[in-house]
């Protein structure tokens, strides 16, 4: 039946658990690529008999004609399908970005395409010469803080850092009176976690 992994492929999108990635489903990707590029070359076999035959295309309509226009149709449909599964994983990639700034942990790069990869890089490369530009970080803070300064607890050695205002070695249980912006990004990679009172 035409179309129905290019239906699996968007019902991945809707089995799982919303702004989460499953693993990039290369298999079923390159199976409905494969369908619609049997659909093209079925559907360029049949414009080219009614050209032989001498029948206009825009207004015959024979068993031909409806044969194309099935291929037509399920290839549209597939593109559409692609399209959607691509789009909705671009969405989910550029959130990562704003929730976990520009590294993302293993277990998230497995899961994604080397495209997929390549955008982010690109995705958050434009983001940082926007910000650069701006001299704006526009990933911290999402919510306004209360103090611009906050108590951390490293939970795993990251070694002698820059801050803004200074530098620090930020050891493994160490704890730390740091700026909430320079002390977000390693919140969001799991390196250190804040200490609420």
């Amino acid at each position: 039946m035409y179309g129905r992994k290019a239906s699996q492929l968007v019902r991945e999108l809707t089995g799982g658990e919303k702004g989460q990635l499953k693993a990039f489903n290369d298999d079923l990707f390159n199976q409905v690529i494969k369908e619609c590029s049997s659909h093209h070359v079925g559907l360029q076999a049949l414009f080219r008999n009614m050209q032989e035959e001498g029948l206009d295309i825009q207004t015959t309509r024979n068993a031909d004609f409806y044969g194309a226009l099935i291929h037509h149709l399920s290839l549209t449909r597939n593109k559409r399908c692609l399209m959607a599964y691509m789009y909705n994983r671009a969405e989910v990639i550029r959130s990562l970005k704003w929730k976990l700034g520009r590294v993302l942990p293993n277990e998230l790069v497995t899961k994604l395409s080397n495209s997929e990869k390549e955008y982010f890089k690109g995705y958050s490369a434009a983001l940082d010469a926007y910000m650069n530009e701006m001299n704006l970080d526009l990933t911290v803070d999402m919510v306004p803080p209360k103090d611009p300064y906050i108590q951390v607890r490293v939970l795993d050695d990251i070694g002698e850092v820059l801050l803004t205002d200074r530098s620090a070695n930020l050891a493994r249980y160490s704890m730390h009176f740091l700026k909430r912006t320079d002390a977000e990004q390693y919140i969001c990679q799991g390196l250190m976690e804040e200490l609420l009172s």
